[in-house]
């Protein structure tokens, strides 16, 4: 079963497949923190260079994690000049949330736009 949730700017289709490739790649250390470390940068993305120095990984780790992570949807790239530019996709992100949480409070519509609200739905 496929369900269809509308981001702000893109509509990403989300299935079990792809929740589950997004949750893979979210399971590993390194790829968390380099998308965390993508969500904290916004917009603007980071370069691999400036997101392996603030990590303390090595380049050539960072790639291969970024790669995991464009696969599964979670960050995009852009070429400018020289340098590639990665950013979260938020639209992905807020897809693969609601995803999780669509039949949360047992299946009755509920403000879980925080932690202490679900909790409250059980």
């Amino acid at each position: 079963m496929e369900t269809i949730f509308a981001a702000p700017s893109t509509l990403t289709l989300f299935d079990e497949a792809a929740t589950v490739r997004a949750l893979a790649a979210l399971a590993q250390p390194q790829r968390l923190r380099a998308f965390r470390a993508l969500v904290v940068a916004g917009p603007d993305g980071l370069t691999p260079g400036v997101m392996a120095e603030k990590l303390g990984v090595a380049p050539s780790a960072l790639s291969f994690h970024l790669k995991e992570l464009a696969y599964s949807g979670l960050v995009s790239s852009e070429a400018r000049g020289r340098n590639l530019i990665y950013r979260a996709s938020f639209g992905h992100m807020n897809a693969l949330l609601g995803y999780l949480t669509e039949h949360c409070c047992q299946g009755q519509p509920c403000e879980a736009d925080t932690a202490l609200a679900c909790k409250s739905c059980q």
